[in-house]
């Protein structure tokens, strides 16, 4: 049996820590008033981020809503699922970084329980 992901969950704006492990930025955007240093990023693997349309139809669809959120998963599970060449070499860096240790997933939205980067790391567990 393989050992449990260790895959933890960050909001970018927070201070790294040495607890984080290999830090992914898993937006599709940079953040706004985050250095590149104050990020102290791994890599940006924007091919795991959702699409442009994907994260605004969320955004703009009542995002605190079940429904919302569930349809958000649903669809960035299938387009995770679908794959190809860019997304599988960012999932080849993030089981890389995976097996030498943790890794924290990082994003700039304010939901810290509704986000891309929480459905992300549910996505990962799953496959």
């Amino acid at each position: 049996m393989a050992p449990p992901l260790t895959i933890a969950v960050k909001r970018i704006y927070e201070p790294a820590g040495p607890e984080d492990g290999a830090r992914f930025l898993v937006d599709r955007l940079w953040p706004r008033g985050v250095s590149k240093e104050k990020a102290a990023l791994t890599a940006w693997l924007k091919p795991l981020s959702p699409s442009d349309a994907m994260r605004e139809e969320f955004h703009h669809a009542a995002a605190h809503s079940d429904a919302a959120w569930s349809a958000f998963r649903k669809e960035y599970f299938a387009a995770l699922d679908a794959g190809g060449d860019e997304i599988a070499a960012a999932l080849a860096e993030l089981d890389a970084a995976l097996k030498a240790g943790p890794v924290t997933l990082l994003y700039a939205a304010k939901d810290e329980e509704r986000n891309n980067a929480v459905a992300l790391r549910e996505w990962l567990g799953r496959r």
